[in-house]
């Protein structure tokens, strides 16, 4: 079990991107939930607008599922939350699991995710 290192306030993902520091890797992939409720998708989960987000609907485990169409090296993975904003959907676990296809994925990563109002950025995915 891994501890997710927090972002201080003001070194947000898209400031880093900016620097040079990290590259945002997500329009290359494919990405796709286990449900979510209608005006609540994947749009809203890529937006980059902090006022919206994917409100899963149906019974555990929600997924979200990022698929690169060739084998890609992820390092960091960031991820944005509030839980004092909605606690009852704001993630408490979160599993990295890497494979060649949706059959043969193995957990790299489990995360147990604190209360927080920031960006948690999760290293060391190699």
């Amino acid at each position: 079990m891994t501890t997710p290192n927090k972002t201080p306030p003001g070194a947000d993902p898209k400031q880093l991107e900016r620097t040079g520091t990290v590259r945002e890797i997500g329009s290359q992939a494919v990405w796709s939930l286990s449900s979510c409720k209608p005006g609540f998708g994947v749009d809203q989960l890529r937006d980059d607008n902090l006022e919206t987000y994917w409100q899963s609907d149906g019974s555990q485990p929600h997924l979200v599922n990022i698929q690169f169409r060739r084998k890609t090296t992820v390092k960091t993975l960031c991820i944005y939350a509030d839980y004092k904003s909605d606690e009852s959907y704001t993630p408490s676990k979160i599993s990295v699991r890497v494979g060649n296809n949706f059959h043969n994925l193995q957990e790299i990563r489990y995360f147990i995710m604190e209360n927080f109002r920031y960006t948690e950025k999760l290293k060391e995915l190699n």
